[in-house]
């Protein structure tokens, strides 16, 4: 669990308005709009996006222009090639970041051969390792951690993505076992689902490793004809796979309900990779914070500024 105070925040994730992934989404609109409207909408705080400026003092200043705090950064690690040491040269500049704006955690993805990128890339081919290459993976991941616990205090949260080593169930619960506790789970709803797995099943493995928290919904249709279809994953998000909380089929009560029950106490961010020109990003980022705002109260957290 996160330690950032005794109440969740709700933040919420660029990607509705800017796609990194690909980036004509959204190529046109400013950040000056994202962060606006995040603030309008009440978010608390903003995961990093492409469109953000990467010198701290300049950051620090437009993000409190719009009273918003940065949550975390997601980072393409690829531990599978690079060694422990070059990897964490390479992480240096993002942890600085982070470290700056007062992040507690890490949004780390092992991206090696990136396939999830590839618009038409079908799902069932992504990349997959032995269970003697997981074996030295975790134990490799679990250095990266304790660096970042040691040197920066930041918990390391392995985000489980479509298209990548970690993104069924099993291979969950197999990092899990393999890794030391340092290496903290980022629970994704969406791309729990979307691998076949119960993200509230999920959760109740692995509440102990849990320390951030993204939330998407699925559209049940869409999810079917992706997989039926062997949609390349950007290629599902085009087709409407993606929503936000409480406009799909995930059951965020239950979710909610055992993220209480184990206590968590960090950041639940709106996320939700869409079309901005289908998908209005302020329409969409109010029916995320509203609902999921009102789900969490009624699952008895408060909810901090």
């Amino acid at each position: 669990m996160t330690d950032t105070g005794a109440a969740i925040r709700i933040g919420i994730n660029p990607i509705g308005w800017s796609n990194d992934a690909m980036p004509e989404l959204g190529a046109d609109t400013p950040l000056e709009t994202c962060l606006s409207e995040a603030a309008q909408v009440g978010y608390s705080g903003i995961e990093l996006g492409g469109k953000f400026p990467r010198e701290p003092a300049v950051l620090s200043q437009i993000l409190s222009t719009h009273a918003l705090e940065l949550i975390s950064g997601w980072y393409s690690g690829n531990l599978i090639e690079h060694s422990v040491e070059q990897e964490w040269t390479l992480l240096q500049p993002h942890l600085e970041l982070l470290k700056s704006q007062g992040c507690r955690v890490l949004v780390y993805a092992e991206t090696w051969h990136e396939s999830f990128m590839e618009t038409r890339r079908p799902m069932s081919s992504r990349p997959v390792i032995d269970d003697a290459q997981m074996h030295d993976y975790a134990t490799r991941l679990t250095d990266l951690a304790d660096r970042c616990l040691y040197d920066y205090n930041m918990r390391l949260a392995i985000h489980h993505h479509i298209g990548t080593i970690i993104q069924s169930d099993s291979d969950i619960d197999q990092l899990m076992a393999l890794a030391g506790p340092s290496v903290g789970l980022l629970l994704d709803t969406g791309h729990c689902l979307s691998a076949g797995a119960d993200p509230v099943a999920v959760l109740a493995r692995h509440g102990a490793r849990v320390c951030h928290v993204h939330c998407k919904d699925v559209r049940a249709p869409q999810l079917q004809q992706a997989l039926g279809e062997d949609m390349g994953f950007m290629q599902a998000v085009l087709h409407g796979l993606y929503t936000v909380p409480g406009d799909g089929c995930i059951d965020y009560p239950a979710l909610l309900a055992g993220l209480k029950a184990i206590g968590y106490q960090g950041w639940l961010v709106v996320e939700a990779e869409q079309d901005p020109q289908v998908a209005n990003p302020l329409v969409y980022a109010r029916m995320g914070y509203d609902y999921l705002h009102q789900s969490a109260r009624s699952a008895g957290f408060e909810i901090s500024r």
